[in-house]
């Protein structure tokens, strides 16, 4: 058995407003906001089933936390439709879909995140 594991737990995102940050998340996960707050900053959102949870942190959100690169990407069976609905959501798109693969979007604390086509 290995000393660490190779399995991520978590991805945290540093967000200004914890509560405004769930319902944005969960807006384009497609999941009820019905996740706790916990000590007023953090909001765990699973997104499978082995363990991965989005972990929103307001305590740890200032200018210079924002990810100015994709440090992960969501996944989409379709890329075009995943594009579309972010688009038709609102969401700022920075890039086209590129190489028919992926693309680039903010977040509402300009936390530069991307979709990939898997």
């Amino acid at each position: 058995m290995n000393v660490i594991s190779s399995k991520a737990g978590a991805i945290f995102v540093p967000v200004s407003d914890i509560r405004e940050a769930r319902e944005w998340y969960c807006s384009i996960l497609e999941l009820e906001p019905v996740f706790d707050i916990i000590s007023d900053h953090l909001c765990c959102i699973p997104l499978d089933n082995n363990g991965l949870n989005l972990v929103l942190d307001s305590k740890i959100y200032n200018e210079d936390s924002r990810f100015r690169n994709p440090t992960f990407h969501f996944n989409a069976d379709d890329i075009h439709e995943a594009y579309q609905f972010m688009k038709d959501h609102g969401v700022e798109l920075v890039t086209e879909i590129e190489n028919g693969h992926w693309f680039n979007f903010k977040d509402p604390d300009g936390n530069l995140l991307m979709i990939c086509k898997c």
